[in-house]
């Protein structure tokens, strides 16, 4: 299945890009984090992270499908 990707701040620029299409055989949040994570080597810890999904916030145990857009939300500072 594939799965869209989107990458917004600490993440973009540790990918270089600002999104992907990838190939996964598990649908399962966590999977495709872990996947991406050895992959990149995020620079941010996956506790301070939220997930959305098709842009509803989810979570690590929901299940994607196939041409769905994820997007990890990294910390926002603010002042």
């Amino acid at each position: 299945m594939q799965i869209n990707i989107k990458y917004f701040a600490a993440l973009r620029e540790c990918t270089g890009m600002s999104g992907e299409v990838i190939d996964v055989d598990s649908g399962l949040v966590n999977d495709i984090y872990t996947q991406l994570n050895e992959k990149y080597t995020f620079p941010i810890e996956k506790k301070l992270l939220r997930v959305a999904v098709n842009e509803e916030y989810a979570g690590f145990n929901d299940q994607l499908n196939d041409g769905d857009t994820l997007v990890f939300i990294t910390p926002v500072a603010g002042g």
